[in-house]
């Protein structure tokens, strides 16, 4: 499933083609057609992401696209604009054409629906009204595993499971830790390195990871070969060396989707629960944590 930098950047490409003209909209596919036919001829006013949804304004509609595990939106700029595929929605202006095929959603949404989808997701790292002290309130007092909360989209909106892999990998956390073991400052540290991972990752078009004593150059390696692109820590890496200390990186299903970690660098935590009523989040850091 696409993260979160991705639907930024579709967002993005959205408003640089379109805002501010009229657009043609349709369905080729049919499945969308009373919606889109509601919407044609009206001006672009403007795209938004929230984490891993986009909200498209077209006059005083918005539709709400949620790409899922299949769905892509693809740009055409140009004047050849075939019709190829299952073509759910198709926007077009004269020099531009955007063809969504798969979505997991696309529907009209009037104001309060999108604030009932935005009210349910926690802060979206990539976005300046995030904040970040609501998704450490779920995780203080949570003893479900770290690793399992940063793919909830109510602690960090548009983390998926390259971002939750690799911020804990650079984090030196344990990803099975409750989350009420973790401490603030290990928070407040995840929430930097996402916010500059992901932002990182629009400008690129790629999730990029690796620092550069551990990059291709450095280690004398050849780069990374793999459909995500990307110089990574651990994702997808397993059996293979830790660019850190050559452990084997490991992979398990966790809340079903893959987790890979080093066993090595992010070593099982012993931390024990805090007294009733104190979650260990609140107890400082005794030690620095050494970076990767």
């Amino acid at each position: 499933m696409p993260e979160g930098h991705v639907t930024h950047r579709l967002a993005a490409g959205l408003t640089d083609r379109f805002a501010g003209d009229p657009v043609r909209s349709t369905s080729p596919q049919g499945r969308f057609a009373d919606q889109a036919a509601d919407l044609d001829g009206h001006r672009f006013e403007s795209a938004e992401a929230y984490g891993k949804n986009l909200f498209v304004r077209i006059g005083d509609r918005s539709v709400h696209v949620h790409l899922g595990l299949l769905g892509k939106l693809n740009f055409i700029d140009g004047d050849a604009r075939p019709v190829l595929g299952q073509i759910r929605w198709r926007l077009e202006n004269d020099r531009h054409c955007a063809d969504l095929r798969g979505p997991q959603a696309c529907q009209l949404v009037d104001a309060a629906e999108v604030a009932a989808i935005t009210d349910r997701l926690g802060p979206d790292p990539l976005r300046e009204d995030a904040e970040p002290e609501a998704g450490w309130a779920r995780v203080r007092t949570s003893a479900t595993p770290i690793g399992l909360l940063l793919m909830d989209q109510r602690v960090a909106a548009g983390v998926g499971n390259i971002f939750r892999a690799e911020v804990l990998f650079r984090q030196r956390i344990d990803p099975g830790m409750a989350g009420r073991l973790l401490r603030r400052a290990e928070w407040d540290a995840i929430w930097t390195d996402l916010v500059g991972l992901m932002h990182d990752a629009v400008l690129r078009g790629r999730i990029d990871t690796v620092r550069p004593e551990h990059g291709p150059v450095a280690m004398g390696r050849a780069p990374r070969v793999d459909r995500h692109g990307g110089e990574v820590y651990v994702y997808r890496r397993a059996d293979q060396p830790c660019l850190v200390c050559g452990t084997p990186v490991r992979m398990k299903e966790f809340g079903g989707r893959n987790l890979f970690w080093c066993v090595r660098c992010q070593r099982t935590s012993r931390r024990k629960a805090p007294p009733a009523g104190r979650p260990a989040g609140d107890r400082p850091a005794t030690r620095a944590r050494r970076g990767a």
